[in-house]
């Protein structure tokens, strides 16, 4: 029996049969490796892919928060050019002649009386110039308040810069007052009006510094 064993293991050996199976053995672990393997790194480069997919959906996110208030900015331009020439066209008075008649029409209209009325003008801007008028009012109370709503309420564009109580008495109120409004350029230049920079407009004189004068 001893003898014997060896004689059929040789002969195991030498069966083709033999290395085929151990063969096919072979090649069925090579592929359960390569399948192991491929496994593997299909897992690393999917994940790598959902990190890369997620990096790029943070940054289109955050990209068009950035980008949201550009969104519809062509249009918002074009209303603004469009509310601007309106603007010009119902609150800018056309020339010098059309501001001074206005003036003249509340202070008739609101009762009061305009004295020593001066009109200047700054230095010209791109697209408008401002032009300041300087007055004395004088009336009772209720036609000065009158006059000061009715310059406020305007559709001619009017601002009040400055107010100073020069005198009061009998119920009749002095006050000077500056008020400005803007041409257009050319406008401006048409006026025949002195150009007077703004740091060189002395404050109005109130009652008090009235009085330190006299």
């Amino acid at each position: 029996m001893k003898n014997g064993a060896p004689s059929v293991w040789r002969e195991r050996l030498r069966s083709p049969l033999t290395w085929h199976y151990a063969a096919l053995s072979v090649l069925v672990l090579l592929v359960l490796w390569l399948g192991i393997r491929l496994g593997m790194d299909w897992t690393a480069t999917d994940s790598h892919s959902v990190d890369v997919l997620a990096n790029k959906q943070v940054e289109l996110k955050a990209l068009r928060l950035e980008t949201a208030p550009l969104r519809g900015l062509d249009k918002r331009v074009e209303k603004t050019r469009e509310e601007l020439k309106d603007f010009y066209e119902r609150r800018i008075p056309p020339n010098y002649s059309s501001i001074a008649t206005r003036i003249g029409d509340l202070q008739v209209k609101s009762g009061v009386r305009l004295s020593r009325i001066q009109y200047t003008q700054r230095p010209p801007g791109a697209d408008l110039t401002e032009i300041s008028m300087e007055a004395g009012i004088s009336g009772d109370y209720p036609a000065v308040m009158r006059f000061i709503n009715s310059i406020e309420r305007d559709p001619m564009f009017f601002i009040i810069r400055a107010m100073a109580l020069t005198g009061q008495r009998s119920g009749q109120v002095n006050l000077r007052i500056r008020i400005s409004t803007w041409l257009r350029p050319e406008a401006a230049a048409a006026s025949g009006l002195p150009t007077v920079r703004e740091e060189d407009v002395p404050p109005l004189a109130s009652s008090a510094n009235a009085k330190e004068g006299q």
